[in-house]
């Protein structure tokens, strides 16, 4: 199979635009609102330095409220340059549509409150060639894991940003790794964002117990431990986990921190993680 890099979507297309699903709810509506939010989430953190190229990262997606100050070191962290042209391999689990493989969205480009991010139909229409994969638009219309993690990377990214957006809840990640390993290999400013929360409706203390042996074996990569977690990204994890084992990529915990934290009670949580994965060259 060829590998596709090209964007066609730089001409006019018939494609459909993915409309917003969850702003409003999980994000602010008003354009605004929503940068300025974003903005004060990543000046909360840090500078920090990796000795490499960050090449993926993994992010909650819960309403910014509960897991934005950790989606913030994802994205602060992610290398996005303004000279370069870079596409974001964007997967998470199908919360509401049952999903066979791993589901491609096929449009021309996702809006926010922020504007458009074009989806780079070359590679989609290329990863579609492969049987693990297929077009499937109706798992994506109403998803959320994917579409909360855009407004970070439109304010946090250069201008020539496109996306593959992919849904997975049981296809084999080993087979998904494959599948991807060429394209992240062959293009150096090609990334990967993972949109995972941790684990549900634990009390306080046991979740951040159960979340940090789970964040520990991602970094260790332990697939066995991981493969036994409660992410809901889990599977998305160990694709990139495997990507990483592969490519030589270095993982490293960023943040951690649940809803007990951000604004919820502490007797049912959800937990949230940041890894990035940094490459050396």
């Amino acid at each position: 199979m060829a590998l596709l890099v090209s964007r066609t979507n730089t001409e006019v297309t018939n494609l459909s635009v993915r409309l917003p699903a969850v702003s409003g709810r999980f994000y602010p509506a008003q354009a605004e609102h929503l940068r300025t939010s974003i903005r004060t989430y990543c000046d909360d953190v840090a500078d920090r330095t990796f000795g490499g190229t960050i090449r993926a990262v993994i992010a909650p997606h819960a309403g910014y409220i509960f897991s934005g100050p950790t989606a913030a070191h994802s994205f602060k962290a992610l290398d996005l340059h303004p000279d370069n042209r870079h596409t974001v391999y964007l997967l998470g689990p199908a919360h509401y549509v049952h999903v066979s493989g791993v589901a491609l969205g096929y449009y021309s480009a996702f809006e926010t409150p922020l504007g458009k991010v074009c989806v780079d139909e070359a590679v989609v229409e290329s990863l579609a060639e492969h049987p693990l994969f297929d077009m499937q638009n109706d798992a994506h219309n109403h998803e959320h894991c994917l579409e909360v993690e855009l407004p970070f990377l439109q304010v946090r990214a250069c201008p020539d940003l496109c996306i593959v957006p992919m849904l997975s809840r049981d296809a084999d990640p080993l087979q998904v790794a494959k599948a991807l390993r060429p394209y992240l290999r062959q293009d150096p400013h090609a990334r990967v964002v993972i949109s995972s929360d941790l684990s549900h409706f634990h009390t306080y203390a046991d979740a951040s117990r159960t979340d940090r042996d789970f964040l520990n074996a991602v970094v260790k990569g332990d697939f066995v431990a991981v493969a036994r977690g409660e992410a809901c990204g889990r599977e998305a994890i160990l694709t990139l986990m495997h990507l990483a084992e592969d490519l030589s990529w270095q993982p490293h915990l960023l943040d951690y921190r649940n809803s007990g934290d951000t604004g919820g009670d502490r007797d049912s949580v959800v937990g949230y993680g940041a890894v990035a994965f940094t490459e050396t060259l």
